[in-house]
């Protein structure tokens, strides 16, 4: 596998393309020795394992791939760059891609990259299940998600899954997330302004939300299981005009990553070791977080639970209307 860092800054650049439509990209030409190569984005999680195990275990290469990847500074601009043809396949969670499909950007999902087991929502310990989480000092005031109501409150980045969940949480218990004061900082400056007290509460991602917890914070909800419920929501998608030229490439690699995510369910142990390395976090720490989920399949229910949440909570006007061909291979 190859991992590089550059393309994160075309990613970005290519925001301007993808507004301008994408290109059309030229037909997959296997190498000498018959390989195709697709080129990969990703945001360097700790569900990324079963990725990293389709190249070492060779799952890729039985599909006569070979997955160059890169890490992308977020989903959205490594949507961009999949639009644009600048890369085959990026990862990104199910709400940016119903961001970019209310702006009638021509993407297809091509295979799930990490969601929660069905009925997962009803466990009695979501803090195992759910890879986010909602976080407050120990000492804290704040007792439920309408506490909420002016105190600050940061996320990754505005209109996001994290800013999505949480808000999501906040009008389900009464309140009203508009009086929400939301602060974009990166997790590690998150939990430091968390453990300070400069921000109120902190939305986080694993492995963020066990190290929260383990340096005193109180988990206060876990915003995406309670959000999705269930489900396919880290998404493997490619721009449209990818499909068409690289349809078979595509179907191996959709083989390829079920049969990784397979192993990865089955081999948790070395799925976690892969994690804790892919996030340069102690395995300790991963290990007392949620327990990733890979699933086999993406089903279109699950993304128009979210579609409709989006809408309902006016992040989007209306629900977007899917594609009949949004999800690849159906």
């Amino acid at each position: 596998m190859r991992r590089t860092i550059p393309l994160a800054l075309a990613a970005v650049l290519s925001l301007t393309l993808a507004a301008c439509g994408g290109g059309s990209g030229p037909a997959a030409t296997p190498a000498a020795d018959g390989t195709t190569t697709l080129k990969v984005g990703t945001i360097g999680i700790g569900s990324d394992a079963a990725l990293r195990l389709a190249i070492d275990k060779g799952y890729f290469k039985e599909q006569n791939l070979n997955v160059e990847v890169s890490v992308i500074a977020n989903p959205p601009a490594g949507i961009a760059a999949a639009q644009s043809g600048q890369i085959d396949l990026t990862y990104t969670p199910s709400i940016p891609l119903l961001n970019a499909l209310s702006q009638n950007v021509p993407l297809k999902v091509v295979a799930a990259a990490d969601g929660y087991k069905d009925g997962a929502g009803e466990s009695g310990d979501l803090d195992r299940v759910d890879d986010t989480g909602l976080l407050v000092q120990q000492s804290s005031a704040i007792s439920r998600p309408k506490d909420l109501e002016g105190k600050s409150v940061s996320v990754p980045a505005r209109k996001a899954q994290l800013e999505v969940t949480v808000s999501k949480l906040v009008k389900d218990d009464g309140g009203d997330p508009a009086k929400v004061n939301w602060m974009v900082l990166d997790p590690s400056s998150a939990l430091q302004s968390l453990n300070s007290g400069r921000v109120d509460a902190a939305s986080l991602v694993a492995p963020f939300t066990s190290k929260a917890v383990s340096e005193g914070n109180r988990l206060l909800a876990s915003p995406g299981v309670e959000f999705f419920e269930e489900g396919a929501i880290g998404l493997w998608v490619s721009g449209a005009n990818t499909v068409k030229s690289k349809e078979k490439a595509l179907e191996g690699f959709r083989t390829a990553i079920y049969k990784a995510n397979a192993y990865a369910n089955g081999n948790l142990d070395e799925a976690q070791k892969l994690s804790a390395e892919i996030t340069k976090t102690p395995v300790e720490v991963v290990k007392a977080g949620a327990v990733n989920y890979w699933p086999d399949d993406v089903r279109i229910e699950d993304i128009e639970r979210a579609n409709t949440n989006l809408a309902d909570l006016g992040f989007l006007d209306a629900p977007v209307k899917l594609p009949g061909d949004l999800i690849f291979g159906k």
